[in-house]
């Protein structure tokens, strides 16, 4: 890959991020607008740990982290623009939160439509189990999978 950097995200980004999701799915189909992009990007989300990938200085990647959710933290959102899919930047982006994440807690969550097969065959590959679905969560007749990707349990023999 040429020239990939991983930083918080600052409010510069926020217009390539807000387009960057606009343009993709899931989120089309799952009834997110534009302005519905922009209302969540302004401001940068609070409480969250905001990330964005650059390729060659180019936004084309986000990841929005929650941390202290059930016993780990939570990725609230991993997107890559489609002009940058196939590159290994959502696997990038990925690695990268889990560094963090896996420093101070055992278990990172994050969710998948159900319909999904793409998104849902990238966490499998990154080590991502399906825990169960969410019937009827966003948008009718479709599930949201909560996943988990574990260094172990969250009270050990130590505890």
């Amino acid at each position: 890959m040429t020239d990939l950097a991983i930083r918080h995200m600052d409010p510069d980004d926020r217009e390539s991020v807000v387009q960057l999701l606009a343009e993709s799915d899931p989120w089309e189909r799952l009834g997110y607008s534009k302005d519905d992009w922009n209302r969540i990007f302004c401001p940068i989300p609070q409480g969250r740990d905001c990330y964005v990938a650059l390729l060659n200085g180019q936004v084309a990647g986000v990841a929005i982290l929650k941390q202290k959710f059930l016993l780990g933290d939570y990725l609230e959102l991993l997107g890559v623009a489609v002009w940058a899919r196939q590159k290994g930047i959502g696997g990038e982006l990925l690695w990268h939160i889990e560094e963090l994440v896996f420093k101070r807690t055992k278990n990172l969550f994050a969710c998948v439509s159900d319909f999904n097969e793409p998104a849902r065959a990238f966490y499998q590959k990154h080590g991502y189990q399906e825990i169960g679905p969410m019937p009827n969560f966003l948008i009718p007749g479709s599930a949201e999978m909560l996943l988990r990707k574990t260094a172990g349990p969250a009270r050990g023999k130590d505890q």
